[in-house]
């Protein structure tokens, strides 16, 4: 028994040592994502990003830092000041018939996709600069020039009435039930598919499945829901009497994943991204 332990431990000895080799060889595989995507602003970058830095080689710190971050961000460590969610237009100014929900004032992590994407601040403006000294609390103006063109996209603006609604309930909200137990007939619009709920760490999340993912398993190739404390305020005054699942940019929007067009969850072949959700 004790040499077949010595024999399996010495495979994964091996194992670990060529793993070990191809990463050093290979060092960028930890970001593979966003590496040479249009996200990769770094001075290496070989994408042909907006906002592309002359100075900075380093790739994450763009958007996220160890030190010093925004703790109002919806996002882990956001090294980004973000806008207001009141200076945005949102989908609702239409009044379409078909919009049902009850708007919330923009936020969660749509504001950091925001952030650079409203195209009111550098893209290489951040809190906490690269190196010793680059700290600043509201965040550097960074270089004017770096940031976002192009209208409507992908500089969305402040106008967001010719996009996808975001910051509104999914399925337009609750008519009747609660979210632990949501099905369609308790949907304000019944054109939706089931969430998905879970409670992760004492808070309770909701996600879409999707055919990229295990069924029942919140993965990055569904379309996560983004969840509004009780509380939460409303475009209208009015604020959430429950936990509720939202729309946001990142439902439809993975900013790793480069792989995909724009950075869509799951490829959008055969419109599957719009019928991951929409019953249509």
């Amino acid at each position: 028994m004790n040499t077949f332990n010595n024999i399996q431990k010495g495979i994964l000895l091996i194992m670990a040592a060529g793993i070990g080799v191809a990463m050093l060889a290979n060092p960028e595989r930890a970001v593979a994502g966003i590496a040479n995507s249009k996200h990769d602003l770094s001075s290496g970058s070989s994408a042909t990003a907006q906002g592309k830095s002359s100075t900075i080689s380093e790739i994450c710190v763009f958007c996220h830092t160890p030190h010093g971050s925004d703790t109002s961000a919806a996002v882990p460590l956001w090294n980004k000041a973000l806008p207001a969610g009141n200076t945005f237009t949102t989908y609702k100014a239409l009044n379409t018939s078909t919009y049902d929900a009850t708007q919330g004032v923009v936020g969660s992590v749509s504001l950091a996709c925001l952030s650079c994407h409203d195209g009111a601040q550098a893209m290489d403006s951040m809190i906490n600069a690269p190196g010793s000294g680059g700290y600043t609390a509201g965040g550097s103006t960074g270089t004017a020039a770096l940031k976002m063109t192009g209208d409507p996209i992908p500089k969305i603006g402040k106008d967001l009435q010719n996009d996808h609604p975001i910051s509104m309930p999914y399925a337009g909200g609750l008519a009747s039930g609660n979210w632990t137990t949501a099905t369609t007939t308790g949907f304000k619009d019944a054109d939706f598919h089931p969430v998905v709920g879970k409670n992760i760490n004492g808070n309770d999340v909701w996600w879409v499945d999707t055919a990229g993912g295990t069924a029942g398993s919140r993965d990055k190739t569904d379309m996560v829901l983004y969840t509004r404390a009780a509380g939460s305020p409303n475009v209208d005054g009015t604020t959430l009497a429950a936990a509720t699942p939202f729309v946001e940019c990142a439902s439809c929007h993975d900013p790793h994943q480069g792989s995909n067009a724009t950075f869509l969850r799951i490829p959008n072949t055969a419109s599957a991204v719009c019928l991951a959700c929409h019953n249509k």
